[in-house]
């Protein structure tokens, strides 16, 4: 028997608050693909620009090259909107830095749900997760919260942005907690096809023989079966009540 649920998709926008370029490509991107294809709006939020991700270039240079990979890994899904936070990549920090920049964009972009990255401190066995990745999802369920509260970061209220408590949910990607999933079978190609698109990152990891397709089969596969499909992505469901 299946143990995954299917998530909710009776939802028309939706804005996706990762740390760097290059998280939502590690599987969640196929299931961005469904959703633009079935007319759902999808914006993507990038914290930073992946600026320290590339050690053999200089950050201002690695910060424009990696923005350029993200916006086409994007186009190639169906995201129009790629809006980069500007904060710094690798000492990201839970705090009220983070949520306030967080809640902006959710005021700004004013979706149903919110998605980011697994925010455990593992992957769901011994590889641990990175201090960025669990601060940023940390952050964004509060400021979730805090975008539906006038009074905090009233500044942003002042400088003309709304308060937004539409957000029905928050969904971390790929949680080993995750319950829920969403069939992404016949997207799961152009999932491939927004990994690759982030091929100065990838090289500058000196994965040589790295195969994108091989690498995210293993992921949808495993998590097609357990919800009883071919292929598919596990999210943590969080209701904001």
């Amino acid at each position: 028997m299946p143990d995954l649920e299917p998530v909710d998709e009776s939802w028309n926008t939706a804005l996706c608050v990762v740390a760097h370029p290059d998280d939502l490509e590690f599987g969640t991107a196929a299931a961005v693909a469904r959703w633009t294809d079935q007319g759902k709006t999808v914006v993507y939020a990038m914290v930073t620009s992946g600026e320290a991700g590339i050690d053999g270039m200089d950050p201002a240079e690695s910060r424009r090259v990696r923005e350029a990979e993200q916006r086409e890994s994007a186009r190639i899904v169906g995201v129009g909107v790629v809006d980069f936070l500007g904060l710094t990549d690798g000492v990201l920090e839970y705090g009220v830095e983070l949520r306030r920049a967080i809640c902006a964009a959710v005021r700004r972009h004013r979706p149903e749900i919110v998605i980011t990255n697994n925010f455990r401190d593992t992957w769901g066995g011994q590889t641990l997760n990175q201090a960025d990745h669990i601060a940023t999802g940390r952050a964004t369920l509060d400021a979730v919260r805090d975008a539906g509260n006038r009074w905090v970061f009233h500044e942003q209220i002042e400088d003309g942005l709304e308060r937004w408590g539409g957000v029905r949910q928050v969904w971390a990607a790929s949680s080993p907690e995750g319950k829920h999933a969403v069939e992404t079978t016949k997207t799961f190609e152009r999932g491939v096809a927004s990994l690759a698109a982030h091929k100065a990152y990838i090289d500058g990891l000196g994965w040589e023989f790295f195969d994108p397709a091989e690498f995210l089969e293993s992921g949808a596969r495993q998590a097609g079966t357990r919800l009883g499909v071919p292929m598919a992505v596990v999210f943590e469901v969080f209701s904001t009540g």
